[in-house]
């Protein structure tokens, strides 16, 4: 019984009728039908006496509401999207365990072959230490098994060449000795301690030896065979020969023949004699042949066919003289579903299993659903295997057919075929389905019904010609006015989007976003409609109109109900084939639960666009697939709006690279295609990281490579790609002032301004006026080294003159061809973009700049950044004269400092320290003292360094985020 019968949702509400809670009873639970009464009668019936249930069957009551087809109070919706979580949870669960046993056969196997290799490696570390004379009582730790299958094997099972004949190695478990000693050749005495352990060998047990042979010969593991056993033939140095292949290898070993030196393996008791003897045999080699190339005990399997094994079952009719799928040029959409009475399915996981095994041969594509109450499925089938995927669907039990319990008569009118079949072309650029996709689900049609309908009970089944002709006589009708004709109701049972696009004639669509929706809508468009009013219904399939039917028949008492045979599709391809020159009598669009989301019947434009209203005949999903809605849209907004609903997702589109294609041009996808296929593999993630940032602007690039000729002792001082970008971006969150104490080569400094011109472009300072020392947007770098001072000023003119492209990046280019002019001055002023200020200031002493124009009362406005790259061995100095009032840094301002983690070394100075040793007088060649003061000094400052760090990260007045971006980037907050 399938596993929701055992157990009812938690989540459900209960609802107490005249005082009493209804439980369903078990007929109810399995769908089973109430005979010769409605399921609202059964309900009322239970009003009026106790309803007893089983603990087994139920283990909490689940609310019944007063008629099943009553939605009002979502408990139906509620039961089934529990019912589908645990569909959903016990499919992961059977998955789950499928995975660990696979997992558990992999590492038996893995750890079975770590072993052998572990024997190996023993053997190998054995015979180099051993004397020059071998030890003939000495045995290997391992058998050698040459396998050899016969011919016909061979050929039924298409084996490759290593599968037809191969060797493996077998342990030998340590009870060998025992049984050596004890029973004798062909003597084994079975012993009970350990003897589950034991028969895990492939030489104890026949179970573990097919199983090992398996591992090695996997395709015979879909025969029968029949194992037999030999000694090896040797030549004359000891070397094992297999036989040829030949018509002997065939013959059928019936009892122990030793005339052909073959015994049969039957029982672990034949295994276990096989492998004595080959150890016997081995060991007599030994003590006849004092050199030979024999290592181990060798045993030949010989694997035969079973002559007593029933023969393989024929391929069902429907697969005889099919030909290859793959091979079809087009492919058919088509669609079915079927209600099978009586319960309907009693096992929807099996049967969805069973489906995925017979449908495999074909190649078929879709979406299908299998629940209880039957299937429901849209499908793409190779066009030449067509009429053998209707034969596998349709055939009777009598004729190998299998579905018949679940398909065959039950689907109502058939398998719905879509009458023009799509170029193979067309279909591989877009497939309708990419895969074929079987899923079990609590019903097949979500309903929000919490008990089910009785499904056989739908009203008629009209053919779509007769269809045809009754709304054809209804609209002449309609047109002249004739008062006494009963024009039926013609009622669309499908959603909204479905019906903005196309419908028949006189149809009155539902309008509901979910197809549970429907029954309040029904009953307030019927309720004062007489009981015998003819009432026709249609939908995409047919499968939705069942159920309306149903519900119009068994809940409201209508008696004069017809649905559209096969649905829309159905008629499509009737009035095609049956009567072309017929006028259709449904216009514009069937929209299609595929890719292709429509398939054009007329040419009429029944919907209005989502974006612009115009009329149109196009339905879409929004191509962000954040958002995915579907809507009616017409070509015009589509193009321009590149498939989206609005602006918004047309941003995010094209800023995820999810721009279609056009004709002739690439897309964002494309050249991320490119970039992928044409990068570097990445070693690190530093270099990865870079590798996936905004790339730097020309002239940034232009300034690392002017400070690498013009300064190359400092080259590697300049922030770089990354820490620069990381300082524009913080600069841009700010108002955009920002005080520089080291300006070096200007790249920090550029990276600075430009992130206080993005501020000041946010902070509409244009209509303010340059930013300055009074305020606005303004940067104010502090140097001491005029040479630097000299590039750095070069730099940050060229980029307020031309700007950060490559105009700017020539411009500064040419300063490596001309002799360095150091700055001449005590400062210099620029202005970028019409916004942002900035001035270079030469000073003897930074820190004495800074503490002056902490503590004087100036109009030099505060700042909100200060980046500290200067003396290393007053950094906190720095944060003082910074932290100690808000006149130079906002209260709240950030103190950035560069090179906290000086090359790495901060560890060392943090775990071990530097002891005196270190400052001892340097001897060697002028190199070596060289490089050894360098380290020494280095080793010094990064002590410095990490006391820093250990300082302020205590400072009441600040707190500190530590970064490894370059060599060390602390951000420091005030307080």
């Amino acid at each position: 019984m399938s596993f929701l019968l055992a157990s009812v949702m938690p989540v459900m509400a209960r609802r107490s009728i005249q005082g009493k809670i209804l439980a369903p009873t078990f007929a109810q639970i399995t769908n089973k039908r109430v005979p010769n009464r409605s399921i609202s009668a059964f309900v009322l019936n239970q009003r009026h006496k106790q309803c007893n249930l089983s603990p087994t069957f139920l283990k909490q009551p689940l609310y019944v509401s007063n008629k099943p087809g009553d939605t009002s109070s979502s408990s139906g919706a509620a039961y089934h999207a529990s019912a589908n979580q645990q569909i959903v949870a016990r499919r992961n669960e059977i998955n789950r365990q499928k995975r660990q046993a696979r997992q558990k056969a992999l590492d038996k196997d893995r750890e079975r072959n770590l072993k052998l290799r572990n024997l190996f490696m023993e053997e190998k570390q054995n015979d180099s230490s051993s004397s020059s004379s071998h030890d003939s009582s000495s045995i290997p730790p391992m058998f050698a098994v040459k396998v050899v299958t016969c011919r016909t094997l061979r050929l039924e099972l298409r084996m490759n060449g290593r599968e037809k004949r191969g060797r493996m190695f077998v342990e030998r478990p340590s009870i060998f000795s025992a049984m050596q000693n004890e029973g004798g050749e062909g003597e084994v005495e079975q012993r009970d301690d350990d003897a589950s352990d034991d028969n895990e060998y492939a030489c104890m047990s026949l179970k573990a030896l097919k199983q090992t042979i398996h591992e090695f010969f996997r395709r015979l593991k879909k025969s029968t065979y029949i194992l037999s056993a030999s000694l090896p033939i040797l030549d004359e140095d000891g070397n094992v020969l297999t036989s040829e292949e030949g018509d002997d290898d065939d013959q059928n070993i019936n009892d122990n023949n030793s005339s052909l030196g073959m015994w049969r393996l039957e029982t672990d008791e034949d295994v276990q004699n096989a492998f004595l003897q080959a150890e016997q045999f081995y060991q007599r080699h030994q003590e006849e042949n004092e050199s030979t190339s024999m290592k181990r005990p060798t045993l030949v399997i010989h694997v035969t066919k079973d002559p007593d094994a029933p023969p393989p079952p024929p391929p069902p009719p429907y697969l005889v003289g099919m030909p290859d799928p793959l091979t079809s040029p087009t492919m058919t959409m088509l669609s079915f579903y079927a209600f099978p009475p009586d319960g309907g399915i009693s096992d929807p996981e099996s049967t969805a299993d069973q489906l995925k095994r017979l449908w495999r041969p074909f190649r078929a594509l879709g979406r299908v659903y299998v629940a209880k109450e039957g299937v429901n499925a849209q499908m793409s089938v190779p066009t030449n295997v067509l009429s053998n995927f209707l034969q596998c669907c349709t055939v009777k039990p009598e004729e190998g057919g299998e579905l018949s319990h679940v398909l065959g008569t039950y689907m109502e009118n058939g398998i719905n075929i879509d009458p023009i079949a799509v170029d193979m072309e067309e279909f591989q650029a877009k497939p309708a389905f990419k895969n074929l996709h079987i899923r079990v689900r609590s019903q097949i049609v979500a309903d929000g019904f919490a008990t089910p309908l009785d499904w056989q009970s739908a009203g008629y089944d009209m053919p779509p010609l007769e269809w045809h002709q009754k709304l054809k006589e209804a609209r002449e009708a309609n047109e002249k006015g004739v008062d006494n004709a009963p024009l039926p109701i013609v009622l669309d049972c499908r959603n909204d989007y479905e019906t903005q696009v196309g419908k028949f004639e006189l149809a009155e669509p539902l309008d509901t976003e979910n197809f549970r929706d429907s029954w309040d809508v029904l009953k307030g468009r019927l309720k004062d409609v007489p009981k015998d009013a003819p009432v026709m219904t249609y939908c995409t399939g047919g499968i939705r109109c069942v159920k309306v039917n149903a519900y119009l028949t068994q809940e409201m008492g209508m008696t004069n109900v017809s649905r559209l045979a096969g649905g829309i599709i159905s008629y499509d391809r009737t009035l095609n084939e049956q009567a072309p020159a017929e006028e259709s009598m449904f216009k514009g669009v069937n929209y299609v639960f595929d890719s292709r989301m429509g398939r054009r019947i007329t040419d009429d434009q029944l919907g209005t666009c989502y974006t612009c209203g115009s009329k149109t005949h196009l339905v879409s999903n929004c191509k962000n697939e954040n958002c995915h809605r579907r809507m009616v849209q017409c070509e015009n907004c589509v193009d321009s709006l590149l498939g989206t609903c609005s602006e918004g997702c047309k941003g995010r589109v094209v800023n995820a690279g999810m721009v279609p294609k056009r004709k002739g041009e690439a897309t964002n996808n494309d050249v991320d295609e490119t970039r992928q296929e044409s990068d570097e593999v990445y070693t690190n993630v530093d270099d990865y990281s870079s590798g996936y940032s905004s790339s730097s602007p020309s002239l940034f690039r232009q300034i690392e490579l002017n400070t690498a000729a013009l300064l190359p002792s400092g080259a590697h001082m300049v922030s770089g790609a990354m820490q620069g970008s990381l300082l524009k971006m913080l600069a841009s969150q700010t108002s955009g002032r920002v005080l520089e104490i080291g300006s070096f080569t200007g790249y920090a400094t550029a990276c600075f301004l430009e992130g206080a011109a993005i501020a000041g472009e946010l902070g509409e300072r244009k209509e303010a006026g340059i930013g300055g020392r009074e305020g606005g947007p303004f940067v104010l770098s502090l140097e001491r080294d005029r040479r630097a001072l000299g590039i750095a000023s070069a730099h940050i003119k060229a980029m307020s003159e031309l700007g950060l492209d490559e105009d700017a990046a020539e411009e500064a280019s040419k300063l490596a061809d001309g002799p360095i002019v150091d700055f001449e001055g005590d400062s210099v002023s620029f202005t970028y973009k019409g916004i942002a200020g900035c001035e270079f200031l030469r000073v003897n002493d930074a820190l004495a700049t800074v503490e002056e124009m902490a503590s004087s009362q100036s109009q030099l406005a505060p700042f909100d950044i200060a980046f500290v790259d200067a003396d290393k061995t007053r950094l906190m100095d720095y944060v003082d004269a910074l932290a100690s009032n808000d006149r130079l840094l906002k209260k709240g301002g950030l103190i950035i400092v560069d090179n906290v983690l000086w090359k790495g070394l901060v560890l060392d100075a943090n775990n071990n320290g530097y002891d005196s040793s270190d400052e001892t007088s340097p001897t060697g060649s002028n190199e070596e003292k060289a490089l050894l003061k360098k380290n020494r000094r280095a080793r010094k400052l990064a002590m410095k360094m990490h006391q820093f760090n250990s300082e302020v990260v205590r400072d009441e007045r600040v707190e500190v985020v530590m970064m490894p971006i370059r060599d060390g980037l602390s951000l420091i907050r005030k307080r």
